[in-house]
This record gives C-alpha cells, structure tokens and sequence, in this order.
C-alpha cells in the first residue's frame, strides 16, 4: 500500500505547525501563570519613614532626588500603566517605568508657585524588553520623542503647612509635553512632607489619540487599549546651596 504523495508533502509542513503550536501555547502558560506580576499602582505607601533630625523650611525651592529612600521600587519615577489582549492568553497589564527624571518646584509660603518635571522615556522599561525596544519606534516614539514634560501653570494653595507625615491631596493644573503635543492637563496628587523630603504621587489617564500616539502591534499581541495610565513618583529634597 502506497502513501499519496500529496500527504508526504504536507506531514513535515504539519508537524512544523504543531511544533509551533505547542511552543506559542507553552509561551502563553508561562506568560499568564508564571511571569513576574507588575508592580502595584503608585503609592505613598513606598516611602520610608525620615531619619532626618532637622526639619528644613517648608519654603524656598526644592529638586528631585532619585536617591530618597524607598522601601519599594524606585523612589522617583514616572510611568505608564496599559491593557493590552494577549492572543489565546487575554488580558494583562504592561507596566513600563523611568528613574531618570529631573526637575523642581518652588514654595512661597505655603504655595506652590512653580513646578518643572522632566522624564527620559528613553530609559522606560517593563518586565518585556522587547516591548521596551518597541516602544523607540512605535506608540511613544521615544528615538524621535525622548522626552515627557510637565509644567505648572497654575499655583497649588496648601491652605497651611502640613505636619510631618501628613498627606494632602492637591491637584496640579500644567501643561503636559508628550509625544511631541502639548496639552493642558489636571493631575489629582498625593503630597507627603517627611522631615527634609516630600513625596509626590499621582496618575492621569491619558487617552492616545489626544497626544497622536498610535498604538503598538506585535505577533502575540492581540490588542492594545486606546488609553494608558501615566504615573508619577516622586521625591524631593532642599536645594542644596
């Protein structure tokens, strides 16, 4: 008994997409079940409680430090936060975060009169470096839009000065620089002074198409939601001087 030719073809050309098959279904199990989980939504809770004996003026002009300590994460970052449909798999969270951020702000009396942050997406990564490598060409186009830039254009009322460890809600009106568009945005904040250090965290969603961010493709991506979340981190200490 002779087997057709045709079926002699075809059984190696089987036999690679089952392989393939079974590989993208073992990739898709380890995706959903054994992958490291993201890091939780921003918090105040990530930062430790001060050893400073001397607690600075609440007024004068205060700067970014990267190096404040923190119990969880980095202490200062800026991010995002994303859906995306994973194909066979469903839906998961893309958590992609940058410790390169730079800026101040400055008090009078108990105002915040100016605020500048400025964040290096360049240096933006997740638990997926490919997605990080695709984010230099795609969505944030970060190789031609390196930079995310927030500017206060309104002045924040504190009321009072805060006791330390206390958190106050505020919300920082500005102008958001992002993928090349500017927009005005209102950014809802959480602000904690701890002897010579205030922690600042908050989140904004923020909907692609309003900064033209196109969203990403990839193989095993199905879909992408057409909104993020970014968010923020981040502390400050007296301008040194």
């Amino acid at each position: 008994m002779t087997t057709p030719r045709g079926t002699i073809r075809r059984a190696p050309v089987l036999g690679v997409v089952l392989i393939a098959i079974a590989v993208l279904g073992g990739a898709g199990l380890w995706y959903l079940f054994f992958r490291p989980s993201g890091p939780p939504p921003v918090s105040l809770g990530s930062m430790a409680p001060s050893t400073a004996e001397a607690r600075h003026a609440l007024e004068g002009v205060w700067t970014t430090d990267p190096a404040a300590s923190s119990t969880s994460g980095p202490a200062t970052f800026v991010g995002y936060r994303v859906r995306e449909e994973l194909a066979n798999i469903g839906a998961t969270e893309a958590v992609g975060r940058t410790s390169d951020v730079t800026g101040s702000l400055t008090i009078e009396g108990t105002t915040v009169t100016k605020a500048e942050i400025t964040a290096d997406l360049t240096t933006l990564q997740s638990d997926s470096n490919n997605r990080d490598r695709q984010l230099s060409r795609q969505a944030l186009e970060t190789a031609t839009y390196p930079k995310a830039v927030f500017t206060l254009t309104a002045p924040i009322e504190l009321g009072s000065e805060p006791a330390d460890g206390q958190t106050v809600q505020v919300t920082a009106t500005g102008d958001l620089t992002l993928h090349g568009v500017t927009k005005s945005v209102q950014i809802p904040l959480q602000a904690r002074r701890e002897g010579n250090t205030i922690a600042v965290a908050g989140s904004l969603p923020i909907a692609f198409a309003d900064f033209g961010i196109v969203k990403p493709s990839a193989m095993v991506v199905l879909s992408v939601q057409d909104n993020g979340i970014l968010e923020l981190l981040i502390h400050f200490t007296p301008l040194a001087g």
